[in-house]
Order: C-alpha cells, then sequence, then structure tokens
C-alpha cells in the first residue's frame, strides 16, 4: 500500500470586495465575514478592524498549533482561554509618518484548563513559539511578541 503525501506548499485564496472605504466583506473556502472601522472612523462597525483581525488570527493559530503540539508532547493543556493585548502605532494608520514596526509588541496570555503542570506548559509555549505561522510572522516583522502560559 502507498502512502499519500501531503503537500509542503499550498496555495491559499482569499477574496474581498469593497462596500465602502471602511467596510471590506472577505470570501475565504466558504466563508463569509466583514472587516469594518468602528462609527467613529467612518465605517458601520460590522466586524473588526484589520489590525483587530490580525490579532485575532494569532489568537486562533495559538489555539490550533497550541492544541496540535500538545498533543504530540502528550501535555493535557485542555481548553484555552487566551487574551491578546498589543502596544500599536497608529501614526502609520493616521498617514502621519510611515512606521516600520506598527505593531511593536504583543502579549499572549493562555490559560489552560487541562491538567498540565507549570513546568509542561512552559515548554508548550517554547513550542508553539517555533510553529504558529502568525507568531512567526509578527516576529519576523520586528514585533516583541511575549507569551505566558499558565494553569486555570
Amino acid at each position: 500500500m502507498c502512502a499519500i503525501r501531503m503537500k509542503s506548499i499550498v496555495k491559499l485564496l482569499t477574496s474581498g470586495e469593497t462596500v465602502s472605504h471602511a467596510r471590506t466583506d472577505i470570501t475565504v473556502r466558504d466563508v463569509n465575514f466583514t472587516i469594518d472601522e468602528p462609527v467613529a472612523r467612518g465605517g458601520s462597525n460590522l466586524g473588526p478592524t484589520p489590525t483587530d483581525t490580525a490579532l485575532a488570527a494569532l489568537i486562533g493559530c495559538t489555539n490550533v498549533i497550541g492544541s496540535k503540539c500538545a498533543e504530540k508532547l502528550g501535555i493535557d493543556a485542555g481548553d484555552m482561554s487566551i487574551t491578546c493585548s498589543c502596544d500599536f502605532d497608529r501614526r502609520g494608520v493616521t498617514l502621519e509618518k510611515e512606521i516600520d514596526v506598527p505593531f511593536q509588541s504583543i502579549d499572549l496570555a493562555v490559560k489552560c484548563h487541562g491538567s498540565a503542570k507549570q513546568e509542561e506548559l512552559n515548554r508548550l509555549g517554547d513550542e508553539v513559539a517555533k510553529y504558529c505561522p502568525l507568531s512567526k510572522l509578527f516576529q519576523q516583522a520586528g514585533t516583541q511578541v511575549n507569551s505566558t502560559w499558565h494553569p486555570a
């Protein structure tokens, strides 16, 4: 019997339709969602902002990669509660000044509801930092990404 080998490089496809200067309706696979600005910035507040979406993607990726790493390492992380705090330099989005690193620092706090001990969660956090593509993206862009993993 021949084993099926998965491709290493795949093409991701996402599309968007601009509804206004502030709102974009996004399609990914068969999923639709809206990225929008708050009313105070001329949007209709029907979805998160682009920068909010980037941070939300980091939280989602931390969950997915964290769960995979926990399984691989035999660590019972359980469900996770993840909070994200970011120091963001808005001068670029206000067109005041070009900013090389707009997401200056990100602090992720991951609370794990499984039976894992602190030492195991420290190891898990180290592994997630190695493999999470969104964390890598931010880090390679110059953002200081700090994560803490602890039991609930």
